[in-house]
């Protein structure tokens, strides 16, 4: 089969056995995988990842340990597969667990190839109404909606989102539904208005002076949600976030965060860590058809083209990326 594999900051497809799914594992054939902002800070040296990337995919299930009916069915997955015996997994919290194997990024092959191997107990059944261009944008909905599940979030917010790429968007978008008062803030107009076309309330300050830009909104928001991609998306937030407010902290960069802790302190701020969240919620939202995914994806390239692919995820203006194998 073909798969990508990055190494010392280089991207490559090799051809590879097909994976043998060990006991209480699936063989996926990948239908969909997603290029996320993860997988290019992977790239560039992030974790000092190498290995094969990809943690948001939809396929359908080939074979392995399984019960015979879900022969075929199409699913996604968590990406965290957890050791099954630790509390954190007897809790239901795998993205935790100490011993954790997750899906592209650590010690697990990733969803860049034509077949995978996953942990029976991590796959959710994907509904067939659900075309497979919004079905492998359910881990990043999940992750989206995560903060829903960590604080208590009511309609009277006033609620941020701070940047307009896939995850932003994702999160505006979901959010919004439950928030009136939610404004996306980010840099390009034309992703800004595939929020604004779903009601979402957008804030463009532009290119070059977000801080400038945004003085009138200093102190103005009881929740900020940072999902910038970028290191200085941390600092930006808390301009916006009132004393005593919540800073919901999404980014996970290569480089690090050069922040002046005394502002946290001096302005009582909580900082919340989200990361992966319930599947099972995004692809209610999906089923239900909560929102409008398909202006979110940019573009879908074979493995073939993996270094178009990767040149038009890192390009300004894209949002998601798809790989087809």
């Amino acid at each position: 089969m073909q798969a990508v594999s990055f190494e010392q900051g280089q991207a490559c497809l090799h051809e590879r056995p097909v994976p043998e799914p060990e006991e209480g594992e699936a063989l996926i054939r990948v239908r969909l995988a997603g290029i996320c902002a993860t997988d290019l800070e992977l790239l560039r040296g992030y974790q000092d990842f190498s290995g094969q990337p990809g943690h948001e995919f939809v396929g359908h299930v080939a074979g392995g340990d399984i019960q015979p009916d879900m022969l075929g069915q199409r699913v996604v997955a968590d990406i965290n597969c957890g050791c099954g015996t630790c509390s954190w997994c007897m809790h239901q919290e795998p993205r935790h667990c100490p011993q954790r194997e997750i899906l592209g990024i650590k010690n697990r092959d990733g969803a860049f190839a034509e077949y995978i191997c996953l942990p029976v107990k991590t796959l959710h059944l994907v509904d067939g109404g659900i075309p497979d261009k919004e079905a492998v944008l359910a881990e990043p909905l999940a992750a989206a909606l995560r903060v829903t599940q960590q604080m208590h979030l009511t309609v009277d917010l006033k609620l941020a989102v701070l940047g307009d790429g896939t995850l932003g968007i994702l999160t505006a978008l979901a959010l919004s539904r439950l928030i009136p008062r939610l404004t996306l803030i980010g840099r390009h107009a034309d992703k800004l208005s595939i929020a604004a076309q779903q009601g979402v309330s957008t804030l463009r300050p532009g290119p070059g002076r977000e801080r400038s830009g945004l003085v009138g909104h200093s102190n103005a928001f009881d929740v900020v949600i940072e999902a910038t991609g970028s290191p200085q998306g941390l600092d930006l937030a808390l301009d916006l976030i009132r004393p005593q407010g919540t800073v919901v902290l999404k980014t996970t960069t290569c480089e690090p965060t050069r922040l002046d802790t005394s502002r946290i302190a001096v302005k009582e701020i909580r900082v919340l860590g989200s990361r992966c969240g319930n599947l099972d919620q995004a692809l209610l939202f999906l089923r239900n058809r909560w929102l409008d995914l398909a202006p979110l994806v940019s573009g879908v390239y074979p493995l073939a083209e993996l270094p178009a692919a990767l040149e038009h995820a890192r390009s300004p203006g894209s949002l998601k990326v798809l790989l087809s194998p």
